[in-house]
């Protein structure tokens, strides 16, 4: 029980970590990056590269983050700011740019599959349960992310202005915030996280032009269940990927790959504004 009960866990802190950058995006914005997933898996090559380039493991997070970031900046400037009032436009347009984001990766790298040597190995005995360092390790990388990210929105100028976006973006412009500054920077920043996750996420799974895929409707219905809260994204992601390990491994891993998918639509058809004013 106690390994199921850390699966569950260290589930729960992956797809927060992946769902934290789509969250923000959405919470300033309000349109939901389809590109998302391409710049998980752009992390995951960023991961590959710096491997092979035998840099610490840590500097390949920050170079992971900082093409993400930077892919992000780019994409805002060039094509999502001129489709904040047309939300249909930019999810179409941000799949899009997935598709094309994935194509280019494909002529770089090619479609083999590819592995990243996980930074730590071997177990850690846990109340007489040897289970993976590395995933214990992705507990403290949520919870790295979700520190600096408080810290971010309420204990700086930029972070401030964000949140006053978020609340109210009119009169927040009449106050003298940039909000066009406001949303390259979160643009940027949820990409970077998005990046960030895809290189943590290498160890544990393969690198392929679409890694990133499967892990987008998850983080799009947790997302939506949260109702823009960090908090209660992290408690969606907990309950939620704690049912999809439940499932997968009691029932069946196909099924439990729909799990946060199903219950999340059943959630919003109960409670349109999902688990934030629960």
């Amino acid at each position: 029980m106690l390994t199921l009960a850390l699966d569950a866990v260290t589930t729960a802190a992956l797809l927060f970590i992946i769902a934290s950058g789509l969250l923000i995006v959405f919470g300033v914005m309000k349109i939901i990056n389809f590109a998302h997933a391409a710049f998980v898996t752009v992390g995951g090559y960023a991961a590959l590269v710096g491997a092979s380039l035998g840099l610490p493991w840590v500097l390949a997070l920050a170079l992971a983050f900082a093409a993400g970031a930077v892919c992000g900046a780019v994409t805002e400037a060039t094509i999502v700011r001129r489709l904040y009032q047309r939300p249909l436009d930019a999810i179409l347009a941000t799949w899009g740019l997935g598709i094309v984001i994935g194509q280019l990766i494909t002529l770089a790298f090619g479609r083999e599959v590819q592995f990243v040597q996980a930074p730590i190995t071997g177990t850690i005995d846990l109340l007489g349960v040897d289970y993976s360092a590395y995933r214990i390790v992705m507990i403290g990388a949520a919870l790295i992310v979700a520190v600096v990210f408080t810290a971010l929105l309420s204990g700086t100028r930029l972070g401030l202005s964000t949140r006053a976006v978020i609340m109210n973006e009119m009169l927040a412009q009449g106050l003298g915030v940039d909000s066009a500054r406001v949303r390259l920077f979160t643009f940027a920043l949820g990409s970077g996280l998005a990046a960030l996750a895809g290189a943590l996420i290498t160890p544990l799974s393969s690198v392929d032009p679409n890694m990133g895929v499967p892990w987008l409707i998850s983080a799009f219905m947790l997302v939506m269940v949260s109702g823009g809260s960090l908090l209660t994204l992290a408690l969606s992601c907990l309950v939620l990927g704690g049912l999809q390990v439940l499932v997968s491994t009691f029932v069946n891993p196909i099924l439990g790959g729909l799990t946060i998918a199903i219950c999340a639509a059943v959630v919003l058809r109960i409670r349109p504004e999902g688990f934030a004013r629960a």
